[in-house]
């Protein structure tokens, strides 16, 4: 199936399927509210039938913004947004600690007939403005399947420290909240995926899912006004899940209520370090599919998309 992009240069990138639904935007302009954590983010994200799988600043976190890379603690600040966790105090309002990322350019930007892949530069901001961090970050939509009802984001990351000093990856778990190990590649639902079903390649439930670890971890739900329901899988590529090449292991944080949301938990119980110069990256992919697919289904697809 076809794809239509369309840049809007220093604001965002496009991607349209040939039915004319906008199934991706990519907005890389930042956004006005410093507090909220200035960086790129991927909103609306559609199915191919045209319902929105993504939230944007939910009045519960307005900080939350679609499918977006973030690190709720990076030696002590934070580029998540929000409040800051804080041990034996809670989540405290400091704006001093709230990081940003910054859009460097596009250093290459290959559209094709089934097929996006741009590869952005990015700089990781202290909130003094100081650079901690060069990023290379890869998007890429393809697998564009008209009869499946679905198609796939693939995003990565490479990032490197340019601190003289480590950078400290961790969470509010790793700060003392139990169970509350959100970093990493964020994706926040809309409203009507509230209560909806989580699912993975053995276990069934957002709480038996908290924590855990697997390939993949399948989110569906039914969408209110229209008589339809959406899935979305957020899958690893197999070299995050391998203790000789990922920095370390990675966990799902995954909450269907009170609101919709999964992370890619770098840094869920215990922290990592990035030595100056260093490097570390992963790869993940995300397919956002109409219907409520089951556990069949969704094993079956992936093994349909090599990486």
């Amino acid at each position: 199936m076809s794809i239509r992009v369309g840049h809007v240069h220093g604001e965002h990138v496009a991607v349209e399927a040939a039915n004319g639904v906008e199934i991706l935007r990519y907005v890389y302009r930042p956004d006005p509210v410093a507090f909220e954590s200035r960086k790129p983010y991927a909103h609306p994200l559609r199915t191919l039938a045209g319902h929105t799988v993504t939230g944007y600043r939910p009045s519960d976190h307005r900080w939350h913004k679609g499918l977006q890379m973030t690190a709720s603690h990076l030696s002590g600040q934070n580029f998540w947004g929000g409040n800051s966790y804080v041990h034996e105090q809670g989540y405290l309002a400091l704006p001093d600690r709230i990081g940003s990322m910054r859009h460097d350019g596009f250093t290459s930007f290959e559209a094709e007939d089934e097929q996006l892949a741009l590869t952005e530069e990015l700089t990781w901001l202290a909130h003094g403005g100081q650079e901690w961090a060069r990023e290379e970050r890869g998007i890429t939509v393809h697998s564009v399947d008209e009869s499946a009802g679905s198609w796939a984001l693939d995003w990565s990351i490479r990032l490197t420290n340019l601190r003289d000093q480590p950078l400290l990856f961790g969470s509010p778990t790793t700060a003392g909240r139990e169970m509350a190990g959100y970093t990493g590649l964020q994706w926040r639902g809309p409203r009507d995926f509230t209560g909806g079903r989580v699912f993975g390649p053995g276990e069934e439930g957002a709480q038996k899912l908290m924590g855990a670890q697997g390939p993949w971890l399948a989110f569906a739900a039914e969408h209110d006004e229209a008589d339809a329901h959406s899935t979305l899988v957020f899958a690893h590529a197999p070299e995050n899940l391998d203790e000789t090449s990922a920095i370390h292991a990675s966990h799902w944080f995954v909450r269907s209520e009170p609101i919709a949301t999964v992370a890619f938990s770098w840094a869920f119980f215990e922290e990592f370090a990035v030595a100056p110069g260093e490097s570390f990256g992963y790869r993940y992919r995300v397919v956002i599919a109409d219907g409520a697919w089951d556990r069949e289904r969704v094993a079956a697809h992936l093994r349909g998309l090599p990486w």
